[in-house]
């Protein structure tokens, strides 16, 4: 199980792009941070998620 928002959630074992696939986030206005680390938009299909992992995935709301 992996941690996401504070979250248990069974992503393991997918990359960081196929487990946003599945969600309603924007991936255009998305920021992500895997066990601290800010991961690139550009290693999304390269970053495999891992048993234990804590994730935050942060969204960029426009606004005035």
């Amino acid at each position: 199980m992996v941690k996401i928002n504070g979250n248990q959630e069974n992503a393991a074992g997918k990359t960081l792009a196929e487990y946003l696939e599945t969600t309603s986030f924007d991936t255009r206005r998305i920021a992500v941070e895997i066990n601290g680390e800010i991961v690139p938009k550009a290693q999304y299909a390269n970053t495999l998620i891992n048993d234990g992992d804590i994730i935050e995935v942060v969204s960029f709301v426009g606004g005035g």
